[in-house]
């Protein structure tokens, strides 16, 4: 099935080289496809990859990649008092004190000052251990794009089977339109003898003219190359959302022509049943079009 979604969310994460790392994806929709990464500092050089990894899966839609990398806590790692700075903390504190405008502080009041307590990160990992640490957020990556490829594919599902009811509504708007439509001579010239007899009563009129007159009419009604249009580019959407190419941007192509067709269809229509009937296509047309800009 081509018809994916745009939307979705997938998250990979694990544990290597003393580090815990975090990949989060989040899709949405978009007209083409715009990648976005916030990295840590030392892991610029997966941008390139978050980048080919979104293009390999996606045509359409906005991708923002987040990757979080800190200790893991099994790995070491203590917590300090930075003794330095708390001297220098109660050194210029120590004139207010003998003033009196202050009180000696307590420790567990100088410990919430931000600074004084420190947490020791554990060593930077080196050789191996840095290698299975990248080893491992690259596979982490892959790993959240194909969850995320997931999430969009099972939206799409439920997008195909909208627009497959959309698309079913419009044949069936354009098969009540062909019956209307086949009944539109008669109509027309039923309706060109009772005003011709409202308002000249008297008037004997010739046959043939009034035969060609009726055809004249029947001639800027006709909506037969309005309706041939409309059922191909039904069946034309059909094709694409059961083709394995992703059909969004050439669906919303068809949108647009299916809904050029019925404005058509509306302004030629000659009685009370064919316009209501293409108001109920451009209905339809106009909820495909909404959908198709879910699609990717």
């Amino acid at each position: 099935m081509a018809i994916s979604g745009m939307t979705g969310f997938a998250r990979a994460e694990g544990a290597a080289g003393g580090k815990r790392w975090i990949w989060e994806l989040r899709s949405v929709n978009g007209r083409g496809l715009d990648v976005k990464s916030r990295l840590p500092p030392g892991f610029e050089a997966l941008e390139s990859a978050v980048r080919e990894g979104a293009a390999r899966r996606f045509r359409r839609g906005s991708v923002q990649a987040l990757l979080t990398v800190v200790r893991d806590a099994d790995a070491g790692g203590a917590t300090r008092i930075d003794m330095a700075f708390l001297d220098r903390l109660l050194e210029a504190m120590e004139k207010h004190m003998r003033d009196g405008r202050v009180e000696r502080p307590r420790l567990d009041g100088l410990l919430q000052v931000r600074g004084v307590l420190m947490t020791e990160e554990a060593a930077a990992p080196a050789g191996d251990e840095q290698a299975l640490l990248e080893a491992a957020v690259a596979q982490g990556l892959v790993d959240a794009f194909d969850g995320l490829a997931a999430a969009r594919a099972q939206e799409g599902l439920t997008l195909a089977a909208v627009l497959e009811g959309l698309v079913a509504a419009i044949e069936a708007g354009v098969h009540s339109a062909r019956a209307t439509a086949a009944t539109a001579p008669a109509a027309l010239a039923q309706k060109l003898k009772d005003r011709l007899t409202a308002l000249a009563p008297e008037v004997q009129v010739d046959p043939a003219r009034f035969a060609q007159e009726v055809a004249l009419l029947a001639a800027r009604a006709d909506v037969q190359e309005e309706l041939e249009r409309l059922s191909a580019h039904a069946a034309e959407a059909r094709a694409l959302m059961a083709g394995p190419e992703p059909a969004g941007r050439r669906l919303d192509f068809l949108a647009q022509e299916l809904n050029r067709e019925a404005n058509t269809l509306c302004s030629k229509a000659s009685d009370l049943a064919l316009t209501r009937i293409g108001l109920d296509l451009k209905t339809a047309i106009d909820q495909f079009r909404e959908q198709c800009a879910n699609a990717e």
